[in-house]
C-alpha cells in the first residue's frame, strides 16, 4: 500500500482555493548568521536551508522585527534538513539549540529520538491537526512544494517526464540532493517512486546516475550551478528557487508527470519544534509565538514565496499569484511522514544499492 496520499495539502488548498486554482544535510558545513547577546537577550535556532537566502530573505525580516519588538537576537544555523537534525543529536549532552526547523521525515526523526519538546506556540490553534504532531512537540511553520529547476537559456522546453532526465544531453549537467540526507532529496526520491514504482524506482535511480554529477547534502547549493549553466538540471524547492529568482534570472520551474501522466509534486513544510532542554527556553517560545503570528504567517507568502501554515491566514501579492499561477493544474501529494520515516532506511538503502553509493 502506498505511503503516499494523493490530496492537496490542507494548508495548500485552503490558501489557493481563493486564488482560483484547478488543481493544486550529514556532510557539508553549518552556517550561522548573528551573534548571541552577551546578556543573554538570544535564541538559537538550528535551521533547514531555503528561508536565510538573500538580504530581504523570510529570516532576516522576521528576525530584525523580532529583536526590535523584544530585544531577543536570532542566532541562526543553517544547513541540510538532516545535518541539522544530527548536529541536535550530537548535542544531547550540551544542548545548543533552542529552536529547530527542519523538513520531513527529519522533524519525525528528531521528535522520535527525544530531541523536541512539548510547545504549543499561540496561533498555532489555527494550523489543521494534520499539519502538526498529535504529542505537540511540532508544528508546521511554513508550507511549501518540490519541484524541478533548469537553465532557461539552455533548456527552454522544460522536461516533462522522468525518463526526459535519462537523456544523453544532461550527462554531466544534472545533480539532485543526497536522499537521506536532504529532505528534498528524500521527497523527490518518494516522489520518483510514487511514479514508478518501487522496483521501478530502484531500476530508473541506476541508469539516471550515468548523469548525476555526484551527491549534494544541500537542495540550495543546486540553484546557483543551474543558473550559470554548470549544470542543466537539478531538483528544487519550490518556495525557495522562487526567491533565487530574483537574483538568478535563468532559474526555470517545472514539475514531471506523475504515474497519471499529470504534473504531480509533493508538499515538504518548514516545520518546528522547541528543543528538549533548550538553553534559552523562554526566548525559544517567544519566538515560536512570533512565527505563528497573523503578520509573519502572512510574510511566508509576501517574504518567504511560501504558504502560511494557518488556516485563517490567505496567502495574497504577487508572489501569492505567482504560485497560483505556478501550480495550477499540478498534483500535490500529502505524505503520511510517520510512514515514510519507518521505511525510510529500507528506502534509502535501495537507492544506495541502485546507485553504488553504499
Amino acid at each position: 500500500m502506498s505511503i503516499l496520499r494523493t490530496s492537496h495539502h490542507r494548508a495548500i488548498a485552503a490558501g489557493l482555493a481563493g486564488l482560483a486554482i484547478a488543481s493544486v544535510l550529514a556532510g557539508c558545513s553549518a552556517t550561522s548568521s548573528a551573534s548571541p547577546a552577551a546578556d543573554g537577550k538570544s535564541v538559537t535556532l538550528y535551521t533547514a536551508d531555503g528561508l536565510n537566502d538573500g538580504d530581504s530573505s523570510f529570516y532576516k525580516t522576521v528576525f530584525k522585527d523580532f529583536k526590535a519588538e523584544t530585544g531577543i537576537t536570532v542566532n541562526v544555523v543553517e544547513a541540510g534538513s538532516g545535518e541539522v537534525v544530527q548536529r541536535a543529536a550530537k548535542e544531547q549532552a550540551n544542548t545548543q539549540a533552542d529552536v529547530l526547523v527542519t523538513l520531513p521525515p527529519f522533524i519525525q526523526q528528531a521528535d522520535q529520538d527525544g530531541l523536541l519538546t512539548k510547545y504549543t506556540p499561540k496561533g498555532s490553534e489555527h494550523v489543521a491537526d494534520d499539519n502538526k504532531a498529535a504529542d505537540g512537540t511540532y508544528t508546521t511553520m511554513v508550507d511549501n512544494v518540490i519541484g524541478f529547476i533548469r537553465n532557461s537559456k539552455e533548456v527552454p522546453d522544460a522536461p516533462t517526464t522522468w525518463k526526459d532526465l535519462l537523456d544523453a544531453e544532461y550527462k554531466g549537467k544534472l545533480q539532485y540532493s543526497t536522499p537521506g540526507v536532504a529532505g528534498d532529496g528524500t521527497a523527490m526520491l518518494l516522489l520518483a517512486q510514487e511514479a514508478l514504482g518501487k522496483q521501478g524506482v530502484d531500476d530508473y535511480m541506476e541508469q539516471l546516475q550515468q548523469n548525476n554529477v555526484g551527491p549534494s547534502d544541500s537542495t540550495g547549493a543546486l540553484a546557483a550551478k543551474v543558473d550559470k549553466g554548470e549544470l542543466l538540471v537539478a531538483n528544487g524547492d519550490v518556495q525557495m528557487n522562487l526567491a533565487q529568482q530574483e537574483s538568478m534570472p535563468n532559474l526555470g520551474i517545472f514539475f514531471l508527470d506523475g504515474k497519471d501522466g499529470k504534473p504531480t509534486t509533493m508538499s515538504v513544510p518548514y516545520v518546528a519544534g522547541l528543543v528538549k532542554d533548550a538553553p534559552h527556553a523562554a526566548n525559544a517560545k517567544k519566538l515560536l509565538d512570533y512565527l505563528y503570528s497573523e503578520k509573519v504567517q502572512e510574510e511566508t507568502t509576501t517574504v518567504a514565496g511560501g504558504l502560511p501554515a494557518r488556516d485563517d491566514v490567505e496567502p495574497t501579492g504577487e508572489k501569492a499569484d505567482t504560485m497560483a499561477k505556478l501550480l495550477d493544474g499540478v498534483t500535490v501529494l500529502r505524505p503520511d511522514w510517520d510512514g515514510v520515516l519507518k521505511d525510510l532506511d529500507g528506502t534509502v538503502d535501495r537507492w544506495n544499492k541502485a546507485t553504488g553509493s553504499l
